[in-house]
């Protein structure tokens, strides 16, 4: 598989000869060149150096597997530099590694103290140290499933021993030639309801959710199948989890990979390379904490963070924003009595390692314990496998939390009761409640249809309220104006089924005309950041644009309070659904991602060249590309577009708008934009789109902690630069062309405008391969932060370091 598997050649330079059967003794040591293995033939232990790297390493691997697999290494952070390597047992009974003047390099640490010490490599892939006469693992003194590397194979175990202390987890090498613990690590937290987190370093990047009876709450995909057992043990000597295969023959690995994903591949009798299975971090949603404390995340919808109901955002403006981190806060506190629930259902449950959780607990007496305590702030179910039991109880704030639309488990949340309602009732009220509801329903039906009916006779097309524009403005629209009633009919009134997203200028719905015409209904909200002028920008801009790259302006509706913008409905939405979703971004191959890169260029030239005007879009990124059923490219979003008049090359504004890592250094310091800010953020996209990654993204090199152009200038340097290409890819691809647009990507971003190329040459250099490339200069590394609205005329001023540069930023009050 792309960046794991070795070169067959350079992981094994030969095929060494195996030494008598599966077993090392105190008189029959292993030298380099010697290989133990298994009794059937599966695995098979030896020295072996990985890619490139002259080091020697002592490791188990698949024997009958024609790619070279690596599941386990004895010396990971202590190579051999040559090939004197041996593994002995020891006068003590104790396995070591030493080099060929005899100093350990690696050693079992524990001991044998029977007479006839055997280390045997068993069928299972587990290398295990015992008496000649052992038999179980509980009679092994020590066994290399209880040190695992970056694999688990079928039976180890991941979590922790608590009676020892010892905690089994994965972790990533360092690169395919560096079998040493690399930045990434798999491990199981037992407390509260335990539950696998995903490191780098110190700093949680996803959560599996705690297992629920059938599977992590998580990840509902992972669920018992025809060819996988998925076991999980919590009890008071052990936490883990593990698994086994059902049916045979299959061959199954979970690998920590260098990149920080955690991939199941398996090996079907009937192929000849391994399969990846499953991977996770999948998709926005998989990182941990993505929508703070209290939000809720769904990849389905744009954008994916949301409030719990009777929360609100904490910060309003940062989350209109697309910066979700602070998460929500109560609209209402809490009463403590009084208070009832709501329950939430296909939910991924919040962090569990501060909640409380009884085992023998009713989900009723859960509810009744939940509700004395004026701390709690939900409850759940601890095993759902067979109906719910257990109780699991949350006293501190709720982080992590999505909804599935398949999977997860009831949620319930603690809301007072003027929320919800009380949750207790009087039987009296609810008989007078009835008696109103039927006298009072048929009249108010009648009222209303009486109403509309009246309403939409007086109500003409093409004639709402439009004198938010002036005269000239309004003379040259050309553009269809909708009433308000059909599209409140198109989309259902609006109704939270039809929609699709939210952004910073409100909601957006998708609608039907009468004619059978798909729209997509941007609604200003009353309180958007983006607000009125930003509306007129919107609808006098992209009513003069027309080009196959760029989104279709159907109409507006300006009636009352109302402010609508009808678009033609894409039905792939947008493209960073795709590019950050691993298991879509894998319906995407080469050919695709280089149409929609290219059809993005051809957009913006039109944009700074073709059109009638010359436009700067200044906001320029994968969530404001939409993808058509075909999967062509087209910009949306020309809420703070600009017009450049006559021979005017660029623009200063006191107030910056726009994302953060998609902004050039010049416009985000400065306020200065030009046609070559595009040119900075097109350069951002094309990374993203062949990388699979987010700029924010954050990549460990050395000392430095850098986002994605630094990453990828660094791997440009480095002559390494393919190991950029999205691992979701599917090959092949051409090897010429990838470095070709990486370094295209480069160009864009460099840190000096005047360097960057035009839109028109950009287009040039994608579609034509003969035209010659300079190289790039060093880029202009930008924050990872998400979105800024600043005012450039205030006094206050901060600095924040990124990546070596120092950035002033000015902020507003």
């Amino acid at each position: 598989m792309k960046g794991w598997s070795f070169p067959l050649l350079l992981v094994f330079t030969l095929f060494s000869p195996s030494i008598a059967g599966d077993s090392l003794t105190p008189t029959t040591p292993l030298v380099d060149g010697q290989t133990l293995v298994s009794t059937g033939g599966i695995f098979e232990l030896g020295f072996f150096s990985p890619g490139n790297s002259p080091n020697r390493y002592l490791g188990i691997w698949f024997k009958k597997i024609p790619v070279p697999t690596i599941v386990w290494v004895a010396n990971r952070a202590i190579p051999l530099t040559d090939s004197d390597g041996v593994l002995k047992i020891s006068k003590d009974g104790s396995l070591v590694l030493c080099n060929g003047v005899a100093k350990v390099l690696w050693t079992s640490g524990s001991t044998v103290s029977a007479s006839n010490p055997v280390a045997q490599l068993l069928d299972s892939g587990n290398f295990v140290l015992g008496a000649e006469e052992s038999s179980s693992p509980e009679s092994f003194a020590w066994q290399s499933f209880d040190y695992p590397s970056d694999t688990l194979l079928p039976g180890m175990k991941l979590g922790w021993n608590l009676k020892t202390g010892l905690n089994r987890y994965i972790s990533s090498w360092k690169s395919s030639d560096d079998p040493s613990p690399g930045s990434y690590s798999f491990k199981m937290d037992p407390h509260g309801s335990p539950e696998l987190f995903l490191y780098e370093g110190s700093k949680k990047i996803h959560a599996s959710g705690p297992w629920n009876g059938l599977q992590f709450s998580g990840i509902p995909e992972l669920k018992p199948d025809e060819f996988f057992r998925f076991i999980f043990v919590s009890d008071q000597d052990e936490v883990y989890y593990t698994y086994e295969i059902n049916k045979r023959p299959v061959a199954s690995r979970l690998v920590m990979n260098t990149s920080g994903l955690v991939q199941r591949f398996v090996w079907p009798a009937d192929k000849q390379a391994w399969a990846l299975f499953w991977w996770g971090p999948r998709d926005w949603c998989d990182y941990y904490a993505e929508c703070g404390p209290f939000g809720v995340c769904n990849s389905d919808q744009s954008p994916v963070c949301s409030c719990l109901e009777g929360f609100k955002p904490k910060s309003p403006q940062e989350w209109n924003l697309r910066d979700c981190s602070d998460g929500c806060v109560r609209i209402t506190p809490l009463g403590c009595k009084g208070d009832g629930f709501i329950k939430l259902s296909n939910m991924k449950l919040p962090e569990t390692i501060s909640a409380t959780v009884d085992k023998s607990m009713s989900l009723d007496k859960c509810r009744e314990s939940c509700l004395k305590n004026c701390s709690c702030r939900a409850y759940a179910s601890a095993n759902i496998s067979g109906g719910e039991s257990g109780c699991i109880i949350w006293a501190t704030d709720l982080i992590d939390l999505r909804n599935f639309v398949d999977g997860g488990q009831d949620l319930h949340i603690r809301l007072p009761a003027s929320e919800i309602g009380s949750p207790k009732s009087d039987s009296g009220k609810k008989k007078i409640l009835k008696v109103i509801i039927i006298t009072l329903v048929p009249g108010i039906l009648l009222l209303v249809s009486v109403g509309l009916y009246l309403w939409k006779k007086n109500t003409k097309r093409g004639i709402p309220n439009a004198s938010i524009f002036n005269k000239s403005e309004g003379e040259e629209l050309e553009l269809p104006l909708f009433d308000l009633f059909t599209i409140e009919s198109a989309t259902d009134c609006f109704s939270i089924d039809n929609k699709l997203g939210e952004g910073g200028f409100g909601p957006v719905y998708k609608g039907r005309l009468e004619d059978g015409q798909e729209i997509a209904v941007k609604r200003l909200s009353k309180y958007s950041v983006q607000g009125l002028d930003q509306f007129k920008n919107e609808v006098v801009l992209i009513a003069k644009l027309q080009h196959r790259n760029l989104v279709r302006l159907l109409g507006c509706c300006i009636q009352g309070e109302e402010r609508l913008l009808i678009y033609e409905y894409m039905q792939n939405k947008s493209l960073d659904s795709f590019i950050f979703d691993k298991m879509k971004g894998a319906m995407l191959n080469w050919q695709k991602r280089l149409d929609i890169i290219i059809g993005i260029g051809r957009g913006l030239l039109y944009l700074h060249q073709d059109s009638r005007l010359k436009i700067i879009h200044r906001d320029l990124k994968a969530g404001n590309v939409l993808l058509d059923k075909d999967m062509n490219p087209k910009i949306s979003d020309f809420g703070i577009a600009r017009i450049f008049h006559g021979d005017q090359n660029q623009e200063n504004t006191r107030k910056v708008v726009g994302t953060f890592g998609y902004m050039s250094p010049e416009y985000a310091t400065d306020g200065i934009f030009s046609v070559k800010s595009d040119v900075f953020s097109f350069g951002i996209l094309i990374l993203e789109i062949l990388s699979g990654k987010k700029n924010k993204m954050i990549y460990q090199a050395g000392y430095y902690s850098m986002n994605l152009i630094g990453h990828a200038w660094r791997l440009w340097k480095e002559g390494r630069c393919l190991e950029l290409l999205d691992e979701a890819m599917e090959y092949p691809y051409p090897m010429s062309k990838g470095p070709r647009c990486i370094q295209v990507g480069l160009l864009c971003v460099q840190e000096k405008s005047e360097d960057r190329p035009t839109m028109a040459e950009v287009v040039l250099m994608l579609s034509n391969e003969g035209v010659a490339l300079p190289q790039p200069k060093r880029p202009g590394f930008c924050i990872a932060r998400t979105l800024v609205d600043r005012d450039l005329s205030s006094t206050e001023q901060h600095s924040v370091t990124a990546n070596e540069v120092t950035i002033t930023i000015l902020e507003g009050r």
